[in-house]
């Protein structure tokens, strides 16, 4: 098998039949011969009748069906280690790729063997980019990003520099990690550093992940040459600052970025 796709869903059904009718159209068609590629989805417990979807409209996927919701992370390994391909492509259910997409990430793969996973551009939904790949965060990032504090000229310079603001998001380059959106992974390097850290429900679990591709010497690169639409919902960033601690999805960002910091004190700076 080349390659597996895995979905997470979780009360997304409405964007999980535009993304997989976007995989559906995508070409496979590299060198003479036809990929071969697999779809697996996991469902988080979402009550929305995704299974009988899914039988009557993609026979062919492979359905996994969760009693409850276990998270980002977790659910995201259950795909991947039911997963038989040389790469495995993790993307959110709100991600449409366009006709080339896979191959060219596919392609960029083989090519560049010392590559552990490679994120594509991401557009807004107005075809703006979208910020999908960063530094570092330093430990008062979600602070500034989330308060008024941000709007300070030296927190802002942080952001910034966080943001990759000052990046040429036409370039391909290494970069510290990738937004857990759309990551075209190689499976040989899963198994080398391990899936998701299931202790990160939701946040972070994507920085984790590429912290420990670089502490095991595999790249991680911005690919601009192949693109993707998200229709990305900061959940976390939608309530106001001064209500941070009655919001769910914003306590569970704060508990993660808790757990990185603790995990990772200092940061590889391996580029």
């Amino acid at each position: 098998m080349d390659l597996s796709i895995v979905i997470l869903n979780y009360k997304q059904m409405n964007f999980i039949i535009s993304c997989l009718k976007s995989i559906t159209e995508s070409n496979f068609f590299i060198r003479g011969r036809e990929l071969d590629f697999e779809v697996i989805v996991v469902d988080n417990n979402s009550n929305d009748d995704i299974g009988k979807f899914l039988i009557c409209q993609y026979p062919e996927v492979k359905f996994i069906q969760n009693k409850k919701n276990i998270g980002m992370g977790a659910g995201n390994n259950i795909g991947i280690k039911e997963a038989t391909g040389d790469y495995i492509v993790v993307m959110n259910p709100d991600t449409i790729v366009f006709e080339d997409t896979f191959k060219q990430l596919y392609c960029f793969m083989e090519e560049n063997k010392h590559v552990g996973v490679v994120g594509p551009k991401q557009l807004n939904t107005d075809k703006t980019i979208q910020n999908s790949c960063y530094r570092w965060p330093k430990p008062l990032i979600p602070i500034y990003r989330r308060t008024p504090i941000g709007n300070i000229k030296f927190a802002r310079r942080e952001i910034d520099r966080y943001l990759m603001k000052d990046f040429d998001h036409e370039s391909c380059q290494s970069v510290d990690w990738l937004l857990g959106s759309f990551l075209f992974m190689r499976a040989a390097a899963i198994e080398r550093i391990g899936a998701f850290d299931e202790r990160f429900f939701m946040y972070f679990e994507d920085t984790d992940l590429c912290q420990r591709f670089w502490k095991f010497n595999w790249k991680v690169i911005y690919y601009p040459e192949a693109v993707i639409l998200h229709n990305h919902n900061r959940h976390s960033a939608q309530t106001a600052w001064y209500n941070f601690f009655s919001n769910k999805a914003s306590m569970i960002h704060i508990l993660s970025w808790v757990k990185y910091l603790l995990k990772w004190p200092t940061n590889y700076s391996l580029r």
